[in-house]
C-alpha cells in the first residue's frame, strides 16, 4: 500500500525576515485523508447527529469508503491567529477589540495551544505556540500599528509553515483576519498555497474587512476627518471600489480548506462571526478515508449528502496533496 508522503520545502519561500524563522524541511505522513465537515441548515445553524452513512465522499470524482470517529470528540487544537496591522488596518482595531474575549473558549482550554502573528509588509511573530492564555490575549490587547503593506499570502504560507510542526492528532487552524485584497507578498502561487496548506489538513477561517466601505463608514460617523479631503478624486474612489472587487485571498484560502469565511464592517458583525468560528471548530463531523494508489499531485475531493434536503449547505476541503519521493514509491 503507498504511503502518502507530505513535505514543505520551505526553501522555495521569499519571506521577510521573522523571529524564530528557519529553512528547515518539513515531512508528515498519513495513510487517511482527513476530511473535517461541516454541515449548515437554510437557517444557518449546525446539523448535528448525522452518521458516516449519510455522507458521500469522491476523490477525484471516484467514490470512496468513508470513515468517522463518531464516538470521538474532534483533537485538540492549534490556531494560529494572523492580524493585520498594516494599510488601514488600525481603523479596524476597534470593531475587532473584542478578539481576545470571543477566543477565551479556546485560549482557556489547557489541551489547546496559540501563536500570534502581526503583518503588514512585513511577518512579526508575535508569540509561538503556546497554551499560555494570559501571554496570548495581552498580545491581542496590544495590536501595533503597520506600514502600507498587507502580505496576506505571505502570512498564511508561514502560518502553515509552523502549524505543520504541530503534533499529528491535532486540529490545526488558521484564523486570518486581513482585508480581502493581497499587497505586497512575494508568496504569490495560488497553487503553491494551495499545496502547503492542504498536505498539513489546515483548516483556514477567514474575517475580513473592506478598506473602502470602512472608511465610507467611518466618514459617516465623523471618524476619519484627518483623511478627509478638500477636493474628492472621483478616479481615485472608482479605483478603490474596483480593488476591492478584485481576487479575494482569504475567501479563496478559507474554500480550498473548508473553512469558513465572512466579512464584516461593524462590532457587532465582528464578534457574531467569532461567535460561529468557536463554535464551529467542534461542530465538524471527523470524516476521513483512505485513498487506493493515489496518483501523485493534487487531488479534488468532494463531499455530499446522500440525502439532501433544500437549503443544507456541506463545508469539506477541496483537495489534497499527494507528494513524490522514491522512499514513498518504495512502500
Amino acid at each position: 500500500m503507498l504511503t502518502i508522503r507530505i513535505a514543505i520545502f520551505v526553501g522555495v519561500l521569499a519571506f521577510q525576515p521573522v523571529a524564530a524563522q528557519d529553512e528547515r524541511t518539513f515531512t508528515s505522513r498519513a495513510n487517511l485523508v482527513p476530511v473535517p465537515t461541516l454541515v449548515r441548515g437554510a437557517d444557518g445553524h449546525t446539523i448535528e447527529g448525522l452518521r458516516v452513512d449519510d455522507f458521500i465522499v469522491e476523490d477525484d470524482g471516484v467514490r470512496q469508503k468513508v470513515r468517522s470517529d463518531e464516538d470521538h470528540a474532534p483533537g485538540p487544537i492549534s490556531l494560529m491567529i494572523a492580524v493585520q496591522c498594516g494599510r488601514r488596518a488600525k481603523r479596524e482595531y476597534d470593531r475587532t477589540s473584542t478578539l481576545e474575549s470571543m477566543l477565551d473558549p479556546i485560549l482557556s482550554n489547557p489541551n489547546n495551544e496559540s501563536a500570534v502573528l502581526f503583518f503588514d509588509s512585513k511577518l512579526n511573530l508575535a508569540r509561538d505556540f503556546t497554551n499560555n492564555a494570559d501571554s496570548i490575549e495581552e498580545d491581542l490587547k496590544n495590536l501595533p500599528l503597520g506600514d502600507s503593506g498587507a502580505v496576506i499570502l505571505d502570512a498564511a504560507a508561514y502560518s502553515a509553515r509552523l502549524l505543520a510542526r504541530q503534533p499529528e492528532g491535532r486540529q490545526r487552524v488558521l484564523l486570518l483576519i486581513s482585508e480581502s485584497r493581497d499587497h505586497g507578498s512575494h508568496f504569490a502561487e495560488l497553487d503553491d498555497m494551495v499545496r502547503l496548506i492542504g498536505e498539513n489538513s489546515i483548516s483556514v477561517y477567514a474575517l475580513s474587512f473592506s478598506p473602502y466601505i470602512s472608511q465610507q463608514l467611518d466618514t459617516v460617523r465623523g471618524r476619519n476627518k484627518d483623511e478627509w479631503s478638500p477636493n474628492v478624486d472621483i478616479l481615485e474612489k472608482l479605483e478603490d471600489i474596483h480593488q476591492a472587487m478584485r481576487k479575494n485571498s482569504p475567501k479563496a484560502l478559507a474554500s480550498l480548506t473548508g473553512g469558513e469565511y465572512e466579512s464584516f464592517s461593524t462590532r457587532h458583525a465582528f464578534e457574531s462571526d467569532m461567535l460561529n468560528f468557536t463554535n464551529h471548530l467542534y461542530s465538524r463531523y471527523v470524516l476521513s478515508f483512505e485513498p487506493k494508489s493515489p496518483h501523485v499531485g493534487l487531488h479534488q475531493i468532494r463531499v455530499r449528502l446522500r440525502e439532501h434536503e433544500g437549503g443544507q449547505s456541506v463545508l469539506f476541503r477541496s483537495s489534497y496533496w499527494v507528494g513524490d519521493s522514491p522512499e514513498a514509491s518504495a512502500r
